[in-house]
């Protein structure tokens, strides 16, 4: 940088010309810094001769030490413009003042803010302009096809025994039938069929497989595998005509599970005996419940059962709970799974027959299959929870909903057994009875036949056959009427009706209309006018809920034979809950966030 005043520096000749004064050296004026005068002498002086030169000189360091001061004062200007407006300034000696660091550093403060606002302006417009939410769909279960089914008929010595699997199934397959025994249960829990024990082995689906079994049998496993497998179905039916065991009973062959309910008489007024069969290869252990008129029940020797594998026991409900009246009984396994059935004796002349399994509790309850016709019909209901309630009950029949006088409401204390005298209410019409209640109930129904010897048949809640009904056994012959009761308590149904013979070929379905909220009764004929035959119910699409059970009756000189059974779900399809894709496990905080 060029000193200041460069431009009044006398020139080489000027400074060696002797006696050569200041003012034309300097030219004629002078700068005053810090009140001394620089560049000339004080106007009017004359500089003579050398005097003049010596005090040229003198003037002359005193210019050069005020250029220095000049210097030092505009450095220090720099300085505090570089402090006080953060540029960089440079001195006379050309360094960088403090402030230039600084105002970089603040310049990046400055461009991260305008980056930090023009975000901001776009996650406004975003959210503004945002799409409406869209509101996931919920979970439901899935159902997917059966590949295995296993099925336990409970007693069956002195009884038929009939198999069946709907026609319709992919691929192959095979169903074996086996006695239940150590023996006859492998690892997976399917009967050893190959080491020769197996009764029988099935591999057509469609046909009717029925068996005659001697007495004192013990319980039969039907397994089934593949094409065999979806729509199994297995049932036992006997008919005794004298004794305390008169009467006609079936019962649906027991699917192994981890719960179920039993509604109907107790100890005081039958003989019922509760069956159990381990047929998995772990050992089950079992606890028994019974809930009577008075409350839960404990037995004094306990209510706890151990089966091993390939075990099945007989257990009377008198040595558990022998006073009861009425009761539900739950069995509940605390590990394992046992196929469990209930079967109930009134004594000589009053009838006999096996308790359907009950629905789960639930506060709306179907009791479908109510046989018309005179006799006795006893409505059960259980509370099995720790809540009073109250239980509205409609019968629902062939003219509609009606609820019965002075027996429209039923009182449950919390866990106990109420029942109700619906004889008169029904007036003898095939029906089936809507329950509702405030808490989870149970409920059941027996039906009483007429004639100097009665015989009785029970029904259950039971669900609605919305993948259809397989029943395995009815009879065919000129005194035995089979029929079918179904209900639509909602929308109307729909339901097609085919049935398989145990010889030849199939007849055309039939298609039945059940009009909504009303009750319909199906007379079913056997296949060509003669022999035994099941039964397949399969809902159409657009059909409402549809509810049912199949009654049996035979007429006899000294009594009507009667059996009931509700339609239960086919074995076809299983409920898995629903799959979702969740990072929660990885990144709990993302899929909550």
């Amino acid at each position: 940088m060029p000193e200041p005043f460069a431009g009044l520096r006398p020139t080489p000749a000027q400074e060696d010309a002797p006696g050569a004064d200041s003012e034309s050296r300097y030219g004629r004026t002078g700068r005053a810094i810090d009140g001394e005068t620089i560049g000339g002498p004080p106007d009017g002086a004359t500089v003579p001769g050398r005097a003049g030169g010596r005090r040229a000189g003198s003037r002359r360091a005193d210019a050069k030490a005020g250029r220095q001061a000049q210097a030092d004062t505009r450095r220090a200007e720099g300085s505090r413009r570089g402090r006080g407006g953060g540029r960089a300034s440079a001195g006379a000696d050309g360094g960088t003042a403090p402030g230039g660091g600084r105002g970089l550093i603040e310049n990046r403060f400055t461009f991260l803010a305008l980056v930090l606002v023009a975000l901001a302006a776009l996650f406004g417009v975003a959210f503004v302009t945002r799409p409406a939410a869209v509101a996931a769909p919920a979970a439901v279960p899935g159902r997917v096809a059966v590949e295995s089914v296993t099925a336990v008929c409970p007693d069956p010595g002195g009884a038929r025994v009939s198999a069946v699997t709907p026609p319709g199934g992919q691929g192959t397959g095979r169903a074996t039938v086996a006695e239940v025994s150590k023996n006859t249960v492998d690892p997976q829990g399917l009967d050893a069929a190959g080491d020769g024990r197996a009764r029988a082995v099935l591999d057509r689906p469609g046909a009717l497989w029925q068996q005659e079994v001697p007495a004192k049998a013990a319980p039969l496993q039907i397994s089934g595998t593949g094409a065999m497998a979806a729509g199994l179905e297995a049932a036992q039916t006997s008919r005794v005509t004298d004794g305390a065991a008169r009467g006609l009973a079936s019962v649906r062959c027991a699917e192994p599970g981890a719960s179920a309910w039993f509604v109907g008489p107790g100890p005081s007024t039958a003989d019922v005996t509760l069956y159990l069969t381990n047929a998995d290869a772990a050992q089950a252990v079992v606890t028994v419940l019974v809930y009577a008129g008075e409350g839960p029940v404990v037995g004094e020797s306990g209510n706890g059962v151990v089966l091993k594998p390939g075990e099945h026991r007989a257990i009377r409900m008198r040595d558990l709970a022998p006073s009861p009246l009425i009761m539900a009984v739950e069995v509940r396994t605390i590990s394992g799974r046992v196929a469990a059935s209930a079967r109930a004796a009134l004594g000589a002349g009053k009838g006999v027959d096996w308790l359907p399994a009950a629905a789960a509790p639930a506060k709306s309850i179907v009791v479908p299959g109510i046989p018309g016709g005179g006799g006795l019909r006893e409505l059960y209901v259980t509370a099995p929870g720790e809540r009073d309630t109250v239980v509205r009950v409609k019968a629902l029949t062939a003219d509609g909903f009606y609820a019965m006088k002075n027996r429209e409401t039923l009182d449950v204390p919390a866990g106990s057994t109420a029942s109700l005298d619906l004889s008169t209410g029904i007036g003898g019409q095939p029906a089936a009875i809507v329950l509702s209640a405030d808490v989870p109930i149970v409920a059941g129904v027996m039906a009483t036949g007429t004639g100097s010897k009665q015989d009785v048949a029970f029904s259950a809640g039971a669900p609605p056959i919305d993948i259809g009904s397989v029943v395995a056994d009815n009879r065919a012959g000129k005194k035995i009427s089979s029929r079918l009761i179904l209900s639509a308590p909602g929308a109307a149904g729909k339901v097609r009706v085919q049935t398989l013979p145990v010889k030849g070929a199939a007849p055309a379905p039939v298609e039945v209309d059940i009009p909504a909220s009303r009750t319909k009764e199906v007379k079913l004929a056997a296949p060509g006018g003669r022999g035994d035959y099941s039964v397949v119910v399969l809902p159409l699409p657009g059909s409402g809920p549809v509810y049912g059970g199949r009654v049996l009756d035979e007429r006899a000189p000294d009594g009507l034979y009667l059996t009931t059974q509700p339609l239960a779900l086919a074995r076809t399809s299983a409920v898995v809950p629903p799959i979702a894709e969740s990072t929660d496990v990885v990144l709990p905080s993302a899929s909550r966030s």
